[in-house]
């Protein structure tokens, strides 16, 4: 009896992810030039967001057993959100870099997992907007051929762009907006922002940029510096989680120049934050989990030990990028609350 809960303890963090991978990541054998491109389409369709404010789906929910609940219907701001790489598998179409958004297993596993587990955090922040688009395949972040990466990356962003120009076009009407992500939807966050929000007139309505998952520098910005407390707006905030302990292979192994916000304490320091300062983490099943992990910063990344849930002694997880944001469900969403009200404050 022991050993099945530590093993099903076990799964559970491993699956604590919003992308939790069930399979090896599938490896592309042609290149993208040769790659069939899925059909483009037009966001004036509900169907053609993940999350849209006025449907229901999986950015409404909130976990079962927490305090929470969606309040979007009241929602004085907004929040674009672009979703991580969930396309890792091989799809029984031709073999193609970029995911055709009319996949329905594809759109069924993005709901499941990150619209539900990450997007769905905000939906008390504001009135959660978020694309589906045609993201690039899992492989573009590990082949050897820049070319393919660039253009599995390129087709994607161009996507995510329409989608935002769609949403200040039609949606908008001059409201305050968050721009979330993670993983790959971050590296779209930094290029939609570098382009349209940054040094421009749209930086007067942007709240604040939640770039989470991808090492992210101090100066990714001209005019939009690294959020330094709690209250402050028209900044970012960025992390990468790792192990106590631990630096992944691309660190140098001494101080850089990227960000790494603490999401407990939202400073930048590298103080120790304790777990009773997490008021809730979401694990595998969108189960609440009070006092879900601590937090430190340690040169330019996150630090976290083992989430503290039975049989964690078992656990031996060095990278945690998948839970960046589960681990700390309640502490974003709060946080996010509070930056639109320290908006709402300055502006009004």
């Amino acid at each position: 009896m022991f050993a099945t809960r530590t093993r099903f303890i076990f799964c559970l963090i491993l699956c604590i992810t919003a992308a939790c991978k069930t399979q090896e990541p599938a490896r592309l054998s042609i290149t993208w030039q040769d790659s069939p491109i899925p059909p483009a389409f037009e966001y004036d369709k509900s169907e053609n967001w993940a999350a849209w404010p006025n449907r229901k789906d999986a950015a409404d929910l909130v976990p079962a057993k927490s305090p929470l609940k969606d309040e979007q219907e009241n929602a004085q701001a907004d929040v674009f959100f672009i979703h991580p790489t969930i396309y890792t598998y091989a799809p029984n179409t031709p073999f193609q870099w970029n995911a055709n958004i009319q996949d329905t297993y594809l759109n069924n596993k993005v709901d499941s997992s990150t619209i539900l587990n990450q997007a769905s955090i905000f939906n008390a922040a504001g009135r959660v907007f978020a694309p589906r688009y045609r993201q690039a395949h899992y492989f573009a972040f590990v082949t050897p051929n820049k070319a393919d990466k660039d253009a599995a990356l390129e087709l994607a962003y161009s996507d995510v762009k329409k989608a935002f120009e769609y949403y200040l076009k039609h949606e908008n009407h001059g409201r305050p907006f968050i721009i979330a992500s993670h993983s790959q939807g971050t590296i779209h966050a930094t290029k939609l922002i570098k382009e349209l929000i940054d040094g421009k007139a749209l930086q007067k309505q942007f709240i604040a940029g939640y770039l989470i998952g991808i090492a992210t520098p101090k100066n990714a910005f001209q005019h939009i510096p690294p959020c330094s407390n709690a209250d402050q707006t028209g900044c970012f905030m960025a992390w990468t989680t790792f192990q106590q302990g631990y630096l992944p292979p691309w660190h140098p192994g001494k101080p850089t120049e990227l960000v790494s916000t603490n999401p407990l304490t939202w400073t930048l320091d590298e103080n120790f934050a304790s777990k009773e300062l997490n008021a809730g983490g979401v694990s595998y099943g969108f189960k609440w989990v009070k006092n879900f992990a601590d937090a430190q910063n340690h040169l330019g990344v996150l630090w976290i030990n083992t989430p503290y849930v039975f049989g964690r002694s078992f656990v031996h997880i060095k990278n945690w990028h998948q839970a960046d944001m589960n681990l700390f469900y309640a502490p974003i969403r709060n946080n996010a609350i509070n930056r639109v009200s320290a908006y709402l404050k300055a502006t009004h």
